[in-house]
């Protein structure tokens, strides 16, 4: 009986370990920077500036890149891949979102390890992926 109530402490500590380690980067983003606005405010404020470049077909297929991401976290994933495709469209002044700019918002919004699977859906796509080389090795 010992050993199991060692095991389930071992266990609680790692799982509110974990959540702490989210919690805790959750709270990094949310901490204003010098300019006085945090990464969610920034995201935020990209999202809400191009949401008239989205159309159906580039939320669909930013809902196809986001798929592989766990249905919890989902939500979140897109939010920030689409701030950063956000970021880039204004930058370029673009006028719609393209399959261009969604592509290298969520290279530039994921880790790499993700970048596998955009790959393999590009080529599933018939779509030539390499331009976007310089952004897949940075």
């Amino acid at each position: 009986m010992s050993w199991f109530i060692i095991i389930w402490i071992f266990i609680l500590v790692g799982l509110f370990a974990i959540g702490g380690y989210f919690m805790f980067r959750k709270f990094l983003k949310s901490m204003p920077k010098q300019d006085g606005k945090s990464d969610l405010d920034w995201q935020d404020y990209y999202i809400e500036k191009t949401e008239h470049l989205w159309d159906e077909e580039s939320l669909a297929f930013l809902n196809e890149l986001v798929k592989p991401v766990p249905e919890l976290f989902r939500p979140v994933a897109r939010r920030t891949i689409a701030g950063k495709i956000g970021q880039i469209a204004l930058e370029e002044n673009a006028d719609r979102m393209t399959t261009d700019l969604i592509v290298k918002g969520y290279i530039m919004g994921t880790p790499k390890r993700d970048h596998k699977f955009l790959i393999a859906h590009l080529k599933e796509k018939e779509i030539d992926y390499s331009r976007y080389d310089e952004y897949l090795k940075a």
